[in-house]
């Protein structure tokens, strides 16, 4: 929190997109903001806990259409903070979990402009939740990593291939439905098993949520004949065959019952 008095921007993560997943200290900066700058993957049950006379402008980026180019989106931020508006910057997820925020502080800061973080519940952590699937098990999962699937300029997927093919590791990938077929070859060729099981989680959290389980070998095709549209995340790893294990056990306890 920043106690000086220069303009601020608060750098607010949404979460997953279920609203009742926003800190209530989110919740209260949305409220009494002057203008909300918001991104695509911010859920419309969020949008409508902005107030009805607030400013709200949407930033939204997808593959292949951006709305705004990051560096306008950061000259827009300046613009909006400099006469002392309370200005949100509204993100899915977590600002600093590929959401760029950390990008948007140091070109606010820059140009003088204090920012405050407020962390939102990253997509890995909500999905994975809303799914079943923990994301660490004892003697199954001793950790997880949190990578992009977002291709560089020349179109390759730049990824530590060796490290990323740990069996005792669940890999969550963000925006990797478009390269769902680099990704699984590049997994496979480094050593990770083929039949090591998968989930795709799309729209997570919300009442559109799907949860599609296969293997790691049929990751590409299995996201075509699904029809995935995102946002969508991908689990990989075996703590993904524990929620099925789980239904079955909810299901057997509620027969009992």
């Amino acid at each position: 929190m920043t106690n000086d008095m220069r303009p601020l921007v608060h750098l607010v993560g949404a979460g997953p997109g279920d609203p009742d997943l926003l800190t209530v200290k989110a919740l209260r900066l949305i409220q009494s903001a002057d203008v909300v700058v918001y991104d695509r993957l911010v859920g419309e049950g969020i949008l409508d806990l902005i107030p009805a006379g607030t400013a709200r402008i949407s930033v939204g980026k997808e593959k292949g259409r951006h709305l705004l180019p990051q560096d306008q989106i950061n000259d827009l931020l300046v613009s909006l903070a400099r006469p002392g508006r309370r200005v949100v910057r509204l993100k899915g997820g977590d600002p600093y979990i590929f959401g760029r925020g950390g990008e948007e502080a140091m070109y606010l800061a820059a140009y003088g402009i204090a920012t405050e973080v407020v962390p939102g519940i990253t997509a890995a952590a909500g999905c994975a939740a809303a799914s079943g699937i923990p994301l660490t098990h004892r003697e199954v999962a001793r950790s997880v990593r949190l990578v992009t699937g977002h291709l560089r300029d020349d179109q390759s997927l730049d990824l530590d291939w060796q490290s990323l093919a740990d069996p005792a590791c669940t890999l969550v990938v963000y925006m990797g439905v478009g390269t769902a077929g680099p990704l699984a070859e590049g997994l496979i060729a480094a050593g990770l098993d083929p039949a090591t099981p998968v989930a795709v989680v799309e729209k997570g959290t919300t009442a559109s949520q799907r949860v599609l389980r296969g293997v790691l070998a049929e990751l590409e095709a299995d996201v075509a004949r699904w029809r995935v549209e995102p946002p969508a995340l991908l689990i990989i790893g075996k703590v993904v065959a524990l929620a099925a294990e789980q239904e079955v056990a909810e299901w057997v306890g509620a027969a009992e019952a």
